[in-house]
């Protein structure tokens, strides 16, 4: 597991506090991936119901409360693969 991707998934556990209803997907280009479930956050790449991607750039931005998930999507930064649904409420959760 890459240093950006153990960063990543302390930072989402201390955010996400208690687990996240549903499964999503964080791929950070060129690091690896981060699942994210009612068991928090954890390196992994398996099946999701939403699938994230990014540069490892854009996730620090994001978990550091810098960046908008909702913005990052919209500028292109972040693209989102499955369900919609899914990816807002973990922005919720992350915010």
């Amino acid at each position: 597991m890459s240093d950006v991707v153990a960063e990543a998934v302390k930072a989402l556990n201390a955010k996400i506090d208690g687990g996240f209803d549903g499964t999503a997907k964080f791929v950070i280009e060129d690091e690896g991936a981060i699942m994210v479930d009612g068991d928090g956050a954890r390196a992994g790449d398996d099946e999701a119901e939403v699938t994230m991607t990014a540069d490892a750039e854009t996730f620090e931005s994001i978990l550091a409360g810098d960046l908008d998930p909702t913005s990052a999507f919209m500028s292109g930064k972040l693209a989102v693969d499955g369900d919609m649904g899914t990816a807002m409420k973990l922005g919720q959760a992350l915010s």
